[in-house]
């Protein structure tokens, strides 16, 4: 694990943390049981299997 050789200052790591955004997930549209649902790409198997309700 990289480790930082000097402390940075609080301005800087409070800059830094502000510019972090989270970005939504790509939901990808699934029809089960003949209605259309939008569900994040990664649980598109889980769902069409019947194991997470949409």
């Amino acid at each position: 694990m990289a480790v930082p050789k000097r402390r940075l200052s609080r301005a800087n790591t409070r800059h830094r943390r502000a510019r972090w955004k989270a970005t939504p997930p790509d939901l990808v549209p699934v029809v089960v049981d003949g209605t259309r649902h939008l569900v994040p790409r990664r649980l598109v198997a889980a769902v069409q299997r019947g194991m997470v309700q949409p």
